[in-house]
């Protein structure tokens, strides 16, 4: 009988709605919470969507208390409108829900980050991406899982050029793309979140665990996953 709760923060986004549906399928769970801004048409008996202002999340998260976090969370400097306004969400925002869940006992924390995060980086994006994974070894999880997607596909509603281009590049990329290239291959976002909810029953359960983007779509590849401690 599931007897585990789920909360997934940015289930409005590309890869979180997919893996909010591939969370309210898993038999594992006996309830979804879905930490929103803005309506989200999702209606399911195991899900509870919560509102709430990301500047103010404590109010929003008083009394709630579940096993995993999904954090699904992420944004573009164009989008954001600057570099600070990109690392208060990609930063800021991940590192605030990751800690205050933790002080309600959450145990495993899994969050999307990116290929060639790397907080020594010289670009700012894989900077900010690998700060965030560093801090949030740091928040006290029993299990953290960190996944790097390389360039997302799928119907997002915004345009992103980049992502454009690596859809009409993608039979090209598959065929230049291989072997220790594998993991610079796009992927879609579907697999991505499928991927994420997998890993979330995967041994060990403890540590910290980093999945490369060519591990997604090879789950046999996941004994290549990196192991921290």
């Amino acid at each position: 009988m599931a007897t585990k709760k789920a909360l997934i923060v940015g289930a409005t986004g590309l890869i979180g709605g997919y893996c909010l549906q591939a969370l309210l399928k898993d038999p594992a769970y006996a309830g979804v919470i879905a930490l929103v801004r803005s309506p989200q048409p999702t209606t399911h008996l195991k899900l509870k969507t919560v509102y709430a202002r990301f500047d103010n999340l404590e109010p929003a998260l008083a009394g709630i208390e579940v096993h995993d976090v999904f954090c699904c969370l992420g944004t573009t400097i164009k989008k954001a409108g600057s570099q600070q306004a990109f690392r208060e969400v990609d930063f800021t925002l991940v590192l605030t829900i990751a800690e205050l869940m933790r002080k309600k006992g959450a145990i495993q924390f899994l969050v999307i980050s990116s290929m060639g995060a790397d907080k020594n980086a010289k670009v700012f994006y894989s900077r900010v991406k690998g700060e965030m994974e560093t801090a949030l070894k740091h928040v006290g999880y029993p299990c953290l899982r960190i996944i790097r997607p390389s360039l997302l596909l799928g119907s997002r509603k915004e345009f992103r050029l980049g992502e454009k281009v690596g859809t009409l590049l993608t039979p090209v990329l598959q065929l230049l793309l291989r072997g220790p290239l594998g993991k610079y291959q796009p992927v879609q976002a579907e697999a991505v979140a499928r991927f994420m909810v997998m890993v979330a029953h995967q041994e060990p359960s403890s540590g910290v665990h980093v999945y490369e983007s060519d591990m997604i779509c090879r789950p046999k590849g996941m004994k290549r996953q990196k192991d921290q401690k």
